[in-house]
């Protein structure tokens, strides 16, 4: 099944092996049409921070903007999902996502938090699962991971739930009510394969969960088109 990665036009090396090793076949793309039916699902990665216009804030801190990207990014969420065709955000994505359904960002998460969330290296910190969310169910209700970002989610978009937070509260994880949008503030792509980590979980059962989801979703169409 082939997976569309947006990215940022950086290696997109992490994110092909994540999704190879997990059955799929990815097609990592900066600034791809809008175009879902050659795919399976969505995959927004990694990369700078989002114009801060597009959430109605002024530039208080943003890094690396890119407006192109940003406007892709959100036409491939509306092509997407209007299409019924999974969606998972990662990092950036995350933050894309939560922009899209009508949230906004903290520009910076601030000295004490930034710290846990952002280095040379990626940082390594617990994160605590909603009950019976798909975080819990995939790495139970406290675990490990990593991140290296220094913004987050702030008011959260319309219909999206937050399934996971860490510590001050931060949103690591979260879902769409009725869409098939998943998001995760961590970077799943550099904890599995030849990237697993001893000090966290597997980032792999997120992709192979993905993958699953999106052979789930396209069963669906094609019988609905029966």
């Amino acid at each position: 099944m082939k997976i569309l990665i947006s990215t940022g036009g950086g290696d997109p090396a992490h994110y092909e092996r994540a999704v190879a090793v997990a059955g799929g076949w990815p097609c990592p793309a900066y600034l791809p049409e809008p175009d879902a039916a050659p795919y399976g699902g969505l995959i927004l990665a990694g990369g700078g921070d989002m114009d801060p216009a597009r959430f109605g804030q002024p530039d208080l801190g943003s890094r690396g903007i890119d407006p192109a990207r940003d406007r892709a990014e959100l036409a491939l969420l509306d092509a997407f999902l209007e299409a019924g065709r999974p969606v998972l955000g990662i990092c950036r994505g995350h933050q894309v996502a939560n922009v899209w359904a009508g949230g906004d960002l903290i520009q910076d998460l601030g000295e004490k938090l930034v710290p846990f969330h952002q280095g040379e290296e990626d940082m390594v910190h617990p994160v605590r699962a909603e009950p019976d969310s798909l975080m819990e169910r995939l790495y139970g209700q406290v675990f490990q991971v990593n991140s290296n970002h220094h913004q987050g989610i702030g008011r959260v978009g319309q219909d999206l739930r937050v399934i996971a937070r860490s510590e001050g509260g931060v949103a690591e994880a979260v879902e769409h009510e009725t869409l098939p949008l998943v998001c995760v503030q961590f970077h799943p792509e550099r904890m599995t394969g030849s990237r697993a980590r001893p000090d966290t979980v597997d980032g792999g059962e997120i992709f192979r969960w993905f993958l699953e989801w999106c052979a789930g979703a396209e069963s669906d169409l094609r019988d609905s088109k029966a």
